[in-house]
């Protein structure tokens, strides 16, 4: 006695779960969302996931002289 029901959906707005009985247009039935216009949502990959993300070359950059002022001071306390 399986009858089918069309396509399964979980609303991005509002989370209900429906079918879409195979009407043109799959609308949710509590707040009328059209399916269709859901944000597509990119799976991240585990590798990816478990990568730490990469240096920005402002962040490198800066950290650059604050080491150089560091070597300075400490050659100025050398001197004394």
């Amino acid at each position: 006695m399986a009858r089918d029901l069309g396509t399964k959906y979980v609303c991005y707005k509002c989370g209900t779960k429906f079918y879409d009985l195979k009407k043109p247009v799959p609308a949710c039935p509590k707040c009328g969302a059209d399916q269709r216009e859901a944000p597509v949502v990119k799976p991240a990959s585990g590798r990816a996931a478990k990568a730490a993300p990469p240096k920005e070359p402002e962040e490198a950059e800066a950290a650059a002289p604050e080491e150089e002022e560091e070597a300075a001071e400490e050659e100025e306390d050398d001197e004394d």
